[in-house]
């Protein structure tokens, strides 16, 4: 597919000009280059969607492959969300639900996902995103231990290259470096190589008396979509109950059907103590995260506690977000979505070993459901990296064809990563790999 300009009248271009000079001016962007931007300007001002399309205003229309930030589960253009959204604005836009104070589809949601979840994981806090979530995790096992009168027990192991926010504590989580380049991050955040030798060590060497929790995405996801090794997480789960610390599954991007399972922990056969979610839970259509914690965790902190958790945010539980998520799943199982991952990440994958047999600088393809990744490599039998990412330059040219992806080169990587929404289907499959092998020919030709 190439770019389609369906206008490209002087009003347009006069409209974007004005648009991108406001944008420069007065939008500060999320993880961007202050430079690029105030030099640069917005590279797309996206104007509408529709299935796996996005449209900008000058007409330019690209497939979303990375379902703009592994969100748009479902697809863009569900009018379906957009009147859940109105009908409960016009009934009840907001109240808080702090105090005991309630509303109705806060309730119903709560309960559809304690229906959803494995295990015994059954009752959820919510927040307005990821990040929040995280930090509620992360929050809630300290303050548990310390009701438990283990207050030593506050250090939260996570693995390198993992991603789980950017708030202050989902900052400091995060095992991506380039994300903790900060004067002051908040203290007690371990980072663990990915084997479960190494978890064990790590314990060992820091004492199970002062680990609160680990935390762990079941496949990295902006770290490079890496799956765990095998049989890791039922290791990782018997090795936090030998030692009595909790287990946090961050499951932002991977929950609601992105692995082909409704949770990406079904794959492991590993149930946490705690969940977190967000992204998929809504299709980024409303601001909504939430963590959910287990009915063991559940009973022990109202047994051990007699007065407030003093944690709560404004928008916890916010009514019209609740009924575009309560929307939002109605949508996934009536039309049986996570069946279309399993088939469409089927051909994924099978795109994947042909862009391998077509070029050998594809050192690594892996996925799992529309969860994936090809790895680049001048040499794959000794490992070793071009000099310059060649990811960046192929993810550059895809976009001139109409294909908006990831390049991720955190750690040394050099990694083209896809998430398409779940609606996808095979011809579109098919476009996207023709795109993809396209690029990264006219790349290597040019530039290697």
């Amino acid at each position: 597919m190439t770019l389609q300009t369906t206008e490209t009248t002087e009003t347009v271009n006069k409209a974007y000009a004005q648009l991108a000079e406001l944008d420069k001016k007065h939008f500060m962007h999320p993880t961007t280059s202050f430079k690029q931007q105030h030099e640069q300007g917005p590279k797309f001002i996206f104007t509408e969607g529709k299935g796996i399309y996005l449209k900008d205003i000058r007409g330019n229309t690209v497939i979303d492959g990375l379902s703009s930030l592994w969100n748009v589960n479902i697809g863009h253009g569900r009018e379906e969300l957009g009147k859940a959204a109105m009908e409960q604005m016009k009934k009840l836009a907001f109240s808080s639900t702090f105090a005991t104070n309630s509303h109705e589809r806060v309730i119903e949601l709560a309960e559809k996902v304690a229906n959803m979840t494995p295990g015994d994981l059954n009752m959820t806090f919510f927040t307005s995103g990821g990040s929040e979530a995280n930090d509620t995790a992360f929050k809630t096992v300290r303050y548990y231990w310390q009701l438990k009168g283990q207050t030593q027990k506050k250090k939260i192991i996570t693995r390198k290259k993992s991603y789980h926010g950017v708030s202050m504590g989902a900052s400091s989580a995060t095992g991506l470096p380039a994300f903790r380049t900060f004067p002051s991050l908040a203290p007690d955040f371990l980072y663990v190589e990915s084997s479960i030798e190494a978890l064990e060590a790590l314990i060992q060497q820091e004492g199970a008396e002062t680990i609160a929790a680990f935390v762990s995405e079941p496949v990295q996801g902006s770290g490079g979509v890496n799956p765990p090794p095998e049989g890791y997480f039922k290791k990782v789960r018997a090795l936090c109950d030998q030692h009595d610390i909790l287990f946090i599954a961050d499951e932002v991007i991977t929950g609601f059907g992105r692995t082909g399972a409704t949770f990406g922990m079904e794959h492991y056969d590993a149930v946490p103590d705690i969940l977190v979610i967000a992204k998929g839970i809504t299709s980024g259509y409303a601001p909504l995260g939430g963590m959910v914690i287990s009915e063991k965790l559940k009973n022990e902190l109202i047994d051990l506690s007699d007065g407030v958790y003093m944690h709560g945010y404004t928008y916890s539980g916010h009514p019209m977000c609740c009924a575009v998520a309560l929307e939002n799943l109605r949508i996934i199982e009536e039309e049986n979505l996570i069946e279309n991952v399993r088939n469409m990440g089927a051909e994924f994958q099978k795109g994947f070993q042909w862009l391998a047999d077509r070029h050998d600088v594809i050192g690594d393809t892996r996925g799992i459901g529309l969860l994936g990744a090809v790895e680049i490599m001048k040499d794959p039998e000794t490992k070793t990296r071009f000099e310059e990412p060649v990811s960046v330059k192929v993810i550059e040219e895809a976009l001139k064809h109409g294909l908006l992806g990831r390049s991720i080169i955190y750690e040394g990587q050099d990694t083209l990563a896809f998430a398409p929404p779940f609606c996808i289907n095979k011809e579109e499959v098919a476009t996207i790999i023709s795109i993809i092998d396209q690029s990264l020919t006219t790349v290597l030709k040019r530039d290697c």
